[in-house]
């Protein structure tokens, strides 16, 4: 247990957002996150991208709890996050139960709420242990390298509090595509490993985000993300990533986007998955 509390204590990206360990047993964990202008978007509103993390550190904590240090390297191979409500201006505390431990997975359910009881966010994590398992060999991303035209928006993502931090820059965001990079930083990576998973989570949220504005393009909109879901498919590597996201449907104010993760610039797919995106008040003609 001492092993996993040091990893949580210890990971830069941990860090980073400031997420302290608040109790952590073999079955439960709960972590708090102080609140931080610079885990926000405008408006003092915890990114998105931020909450996930949450969630891949509580279902992680608990999978390197159950499964022992034998079972490294850890990756959450699957992950779904349902966002219930925003956390404006204040802290957050993320509870992790773990549902059932298998021979190399483990499944957890974590819950995030404010002080008052309001819940955030939901997420459901499975872990897989490698055990020491060479990596596969990856296939190809899919996505266009060419020029990009990071459009009317993309100048003004990387501005923003969590994004700058993160480090993103929009290469491209126009015709309902979106991509980005995250070059690679040692405040992004989990202890002595590569970009933490939770840095993952954040570009491919925020990509999926982007593919739809790509679409409507700018204005005085109201928009969030009420689901994402996410396979990353091996422990990510120390090197920059890139994430091309497309709307592949949509109905009126919902956006639905697929997103992959690749290397940069090997190209190998790191992580892949769908992105829920809505905007309110935009021009409802179909995709």
């Amino acid at each position: 247990m001492d092993a996993v509390r040091r990893w949580l204590e210890k990971s830069p990206y941990a860090q980073t957002l400031g997420v302290q360990v608040e109790e952590l047993t073999a079955s439960t964990a709960r972590l708090l996150l102080p609140y931080r202008d610079d885990n926000t978007n405008p408006g003092r509103a915890l990114h998105g991208g931020v909450a996930a993390s949450l969630i891949a550190f509580g279902g992680q904590s608990l999978a390197r709890a159950t499964l022992g240090d034998a079972a490294a390297p850890w990756h959450t191979c699957a992950v779904q996050v349902s966002y219930l409500a925003a956390a404006i201006g204040e802290p957050v505390t993320a509870r992790a139960t773990l549902l059932r431990k298998g021979k190399e997975l483990c499944f957890a359910e974590v819950e995030l709420e404010t002080p008052d009881g309001k819940q955030i966010a939901h997420g459901t994590a499975t872990v897989r242990g490698r055990f020491g398992a060479p990596e596969p060999n990856l296939p190809l991303v899919i996505g266009e390298d060419a020029p990009g035209d990071p459009g009317p928006m993309g100048p003004h993502i990387s501005r923003t509090p969590f994004m700058g931090r993160l480090g993103i820059h929009v290469e491209h965001m126009r015709n309902a595509q979106s991509r980005i990079l995250l070059p690679f930083a040692e405040h992004n990576t989990d202890e002595g490993r590569g970009v933490h998973e939770g840095a993952v989570l954040a570009l491919l949220d925020t990509t999926g985000a982007m593919a739809a504005w790509a679409l409507t393009g700018p204005g005085r909109f109201k928009a969030s993300t009420p689901s994402m879901q996410a396979q990353i498919l091996v422990p990510p590597p120390r090197a920059d990533l890139v994430a091309y996201g497309n709307v592949v449907h949509r109905d009126r104010e919902l956006f639905f986007c697929d997103v992959e993760v690749g290397s940069a610039p090997e190209r190998r797919l790191v992580a892949r998955g769908t992105v829920v995106y809505r905007i309110v008040g935009a021009d409802a003609s179909a995709l």
